[in-house]
């Protein structure tokens, strides 16, 4: 039983360690402020594709 417990917690610590500093970039990259940025930079990728697409 104690086994068991002992790999469920670093399991949970392990994934806390990986996928930790990856919410937390996340959090800052889809504030509010920086997502008028990453939206012009979307439309004008889907733009520019569409483009090449017709000539």
């Amino acid at each position: 039983m104690f086994l068991l417990l002992f790999f469920i917690l670093l399991i949970q610590f392990f994934t806390y360690w990986v996928f930790e500093p990856l919410a937390s970039f996340l959090e800052y990259v889809l504030e509010i402020r920086l997502f008028p940025i990453i939206a012009l930079i979307g439309f004008v990728f889907l733009f520019s594709a569409k483009n090449i697409d017709q000539n």
